[in-house]
């Protein structure tokens, strides 16, 4: 099963102009549980998907909340020439095929 598939919200959007922020949301605990224990989602998982170094992502459990967030910095600041997505709603796409087992 894939993310995408059992989260209810993935999102992305930018935190500042130099920083994305990722929530990924849940239903019901029983998702959110799945999730959790099966490690799917870590900061190293994040550092790979969007190439930056595992030190850069701060990623947060909120049990409370049925979500995962994480941060990363930007590549490109935001409005910077080459700067694709101004508002990083975009960016979300490559965690909805990450498998859970």
């Amino acid at each position: 099963m894939t993310l995408a598939e059992i989260a209810t919200l993935i999102r992305s959007k930018n935190a500042g102009p130099f920083t994305l922020t990722f929530d990924i949301m849940f239903s019901d605990l029983a998702s959110y549980s799945r999730v959790l224990e099966s490690k799917a989602l870590s900061p190293e998982l994040f550092a790979r998907l969007y190439g930056c170094s595992v030190e850069k992502v701060n990623f947060f459990e909120c049990a409370n909340a049925l979500a995962f967030k994480f941060s990363i910095p930007r590549p490109l600041t935001q409005g910077e020439l080459g700067d694709g997505d101004t508002h990083g709603g975009q960016q979300f796409v490559p965690l909805m095929t990450v498998e859970i087992p």
